[in-house]
């Protein structure tokens, strides 16, 4: 019985060792849900072996469903270095020396809320995740990814362009990210690493019914005094966020655009995902900051 076990487990090592020879290798982070989930999905779909960082085994189990054996879930949160390491060593083994040919950074919070009035710690956990996080990943991986003359795909916003009000916190994540994309496509050049960042408008994703859930928490606590000072604000910013989410595009579409990135002779460095991303980027190129105020208090109806 011992022999057979012995037996049955090397035939599955070998195996797991062929998938990994013969399929490019990526770990795509925040696949729980979501963008990341269709990004997971898809790439295993082209026959990629793909590393899903998920929060909970039962995120991985529900992926594994729809996938092939290729998809292997791993429990990675990008906050925790503890869990950075376990997640490394799992995708070393398996990898060896062929080394990690794609790392998506997709892992991400939205923590709305005025900026005169967001607890320092709310502001904290958004930089931690969207920001640090990423580094983080991405400082464990790269030695892999050096080694297979990989790619690394990071997952940002429209709103790293342009903010509105509310969005402060999580548009300074996204703006951040740019900054450390566009310094990382530089710096790891040397090696034939591409680096490229998604820029998506609307996507139908569970983080806007979190991020809103969380917003009514944190007015709830926000004070009478403040609430009542940003209450139009809130609730004209809440109205056209509502509008937007019914004109969302599926999170597929996303997954597409990292496809490419992943795929293409040459990679953009930028994708515009979604019709409403590409306008706000055009209108933010060619007008003035004062005139894009009045058009923003205008569109959304804010108090001024």
């Amino acid at each position: 019985m011992c022999s057979l076990h012995r037996e049955r487990t090397r035939g599955r090592d070998r195996k797991e060792q062929v998938l990994v020879g013969n399929h490019k290798a990526v770990v795509i982070t925040g696949a729980s849900t979501g963008i990341g989930a269709a990004c997971a999905l898809r790439l295993d779909r082209l026959g990629f072996t793909v590393f899903a960082g998920v929060r909970k085994p039962e995120d991985g189990a529900v992926l594994q469903q729809s996938s092939s054996d290729r998809l292997v879930p791993i429990l990675l949160d990008v906050t925790d270095q503890p869990s950075i390491q376990r997640s490394l060593a799992i995708v070393s083994e398996r990898c060896g020396s062929t080394g990690l040919y794609g790392l998506v950074n997709n892992a991400g919070i939205a923590v709305p809320a005025p900026l005169e009035a967001i607890p320092l710690s709310d502001l904290r956990r958004q930089l931690e995740v969207n920001v640090i996080g990423q580094v983080a990943v991405t400082q464990a991986f790269l030695p892999l990814i050096r080694q297979a003359r990989g790619r690394i795909v990071n997952m940002g916003s429209i709103a790293g362009r342009s903010t509105i009000p509310l969005m402060g916190a999580y548009s300074a994540s996204k703006f951040a990210l740019e900054a450390i994309t566009d310094a990382l496509r530089l710096e790891v050049q040397q090696w034939g690493i591409q680096v490229s960042i998604i820029e998506p408008g609307a996507i139908t994703t569970p983080i806007w019914a979190k991020s809103a859930d969380d917003a009514a928490g944190r007015e709830a606590i926000m004070g009478a005094e403040l609430k009542k000072l940003y209450e139009p604000t809130v609730a004209a910013v809440r109205k056209v966020v509502d509008e937007a989410a019914k004109r969302a595009i599926p999170a597929d579409v996303v997954a597409k655009a990292v496809e490419h990135a992943l795929t293409a002779p040459v990679p953009k460095t930028r994708y515009l995902v979604g019709r409403d991303a590409k306008i706000r980027a055009f209108i933010g190129q060619i007008l003035p900051d004062r005139i894009m105020d009045r058009l923003l208090t205008a569109v959304l109806k804010l108090p001024h």
